[in-house]
């Protein structure tokens, strides 16, 4: 089967690890997904719905309109990767605007063109919501218009909600089986501490993911799947989950110099099971 690649740039994406996670997700008719991302699951599976919830609003709005209308949007969405729009002014100025618009559509416009042309794909906002990544300095960036027209064909098999992953875990139902990419759990409790906690996903928030999806699965039979660093911590947080462990290239230090091998640990709450 060939693979799908996201068209956004995403931190932590899954793209290299949908086989992996693909064979450990239980039969179901729906695949719910409560962190979303870029989608690389969705994109690379085949259930008949999908529920599919992530906090940023910005990413909802961009995948519902391009769900509805998919030829106006990539159209529009060319028109800012040319070779005038590569130009830090002109980013900055994007930036700007996108800052300071409400403009459903034109956000979305925007978000596509910083991630493609911002500092390597991140997404971040500053305290106030202002989207903040420094301009990228790509030759060319790529414009992904297959990727964006597959995505859209998928689409129509989809649901996007913006949402906590409590609201969207409270929508599941039997028959639904759950993927959880969360934020991952830092590599230790002092490494990047601050960063982890900037990004509202705090080691409270990882233990309450566990016990919801632990609960989802021994209360309501709703199988849960998880991806997080194999850490001590994680390993102890999915206590009574099925553990399986893939090797897995990632940078981890900021200055992209230190690609580590960290292993992916994927945790899989089976319904049925009791914990100890």
């Amino acid at each position: 089967m060939k693979k799908h690649r996201a068209f956004l740039k995403w931190a932590g994406g899954k793209y290299s690890l949908v086989e992996d996670i693909e064979r450990r997700l239980p039969p179901a008719r729906k695949l719910v997904e409560p962190f979303v991302g870029a989608g690389s699951v969705f994109l690379n599976t085949d259930f008949e719905q999908y529920l599919l919830a992530d906090i940023n609003p910005d990413l909802i709005n961009l995948y519902n309109i391009l769900k509805n209308q998919p030829e106006q949007y990539i159209k529009d969405a060319k028109a800012l990767f040319t070779p005038e729009y590569n130009q830090k002014g002109a980013y900055l100025e994007i930036r700007e605007a996108f800052n300071n618009t409400q403009d459903p559509y034109l956000r979305s416009l925007y978000f596509l063109y910083m991630n493609r042309h911002g500092f390597n794909g991140l997404c971040r906002y500053n305290k106030k919501g202002g989207f903040n990544v420094p301009f990228g300095s790509y030759k060319k960036p790529y414009f992904p218009e297959a990727e964006m027209y597959y995505f859209s064909e998928k689409a129509k098999r989809a649901t996007f909600v913006c949402e906590g992953y409590q609201q969207t875990f409270s929508r599941a139902r039997k028959g639904c089986v759950i993927y959880c990419d969360p934020p991952y759990a830092p590599l230790s409790t002092t490494a990047n501490f601050t960063s982890y906690a900037g990004n509202g996903f705090s080691l409270d928030d990882q233990a309450a993911l566990a016990d919801v999806s632990e609960k989802a699965a021994r209360e309501r039979d709703i199988p849960v799947l998880i991806s997080n660093h194999d850490t001590t911590l994680t390993r102890r947080l999915y206590h009574g989950a099925d553990l399986s462990v893939v090797k897995v290239k990632r940078t981890i230090s900021r200055n992209g110099g230190g690609r580590n091998k960290v292993d992916e640990l994927l945790a899989l709450f089976k319904p049925g099971a009791e914990v100890e």
